[in-house]
């Protein structure tokens, strides 16, 4: 038997601040960031998904965007833990997640997306929740996206 599971994507709102507070002080400082280590740019959110299950095949994105923008998801291999290691950029998964609305399209139509990578990053998901119960992730908006214009989540199948 299986059932549909929605995971929404959720914003993890104190490691974003982590995260800005480290570029921050680098930058007072007059540092420069560690070899190969990934700053926060001020376009990015960090974002959790919660895996009540660990085993899931994965069926479909469900991305919305209010209005005309991009919004590119990396997923992370990082483990964060309060103590937060800085994100190095070997860390950072591939492919990505794009999505995007263009200017011109209608509020009802399709975010639009580069299908194949997509389903390679579910997939990708899906085989990394086998051996997590959370993940991270970089939100990136551009274009006139913002965290309050988009509402995302994923869709698996779940094994019982």
């Amino acid at each position: 038997m299986s059932a549909e599971l929605q995971l929404p994507f959720r914003p993890d709102n104190q490691l974003t601040e982590v995260m800005r507070l480290r570029v921050q002080s680098l930058q007072q400082r007059g540092q420069k960031r560690q070899e190969g280590e990934r700053l926060l740019l001020p376009n990015e959110a960090v974002y959790r998904l919660d895996f009540p299950k660990q085993s899931l095949h994965f069926l479909r994105w469900r991305v919305r965007l209010a209005q005309p923008g991009r919004l590119t998801i990396t997923a992370t291999s990082q483990l964060w833990t309060p103590d937060l290691t800085n994100l190095m950029t070997r860390q950072l998964l591939e492919p990505v997640g794009t999505f995007w609305r263009a200017t011109g399209d209608r509020r009802d139509s399709a975010v639009q997306c580069y299908e194949a990578d997509v389903h390679e990053f579910g997939e990708r998901i899906a085989e990394l929740a086998k051996v997590r119960k959370v993940m991270y992730f970089l939100f990136a908006f551009a274009d006139g996206c913002s965290p309050e214009t988009v509402d995302s989540s994923i869709i698996f199948k779940a094994e019982s």
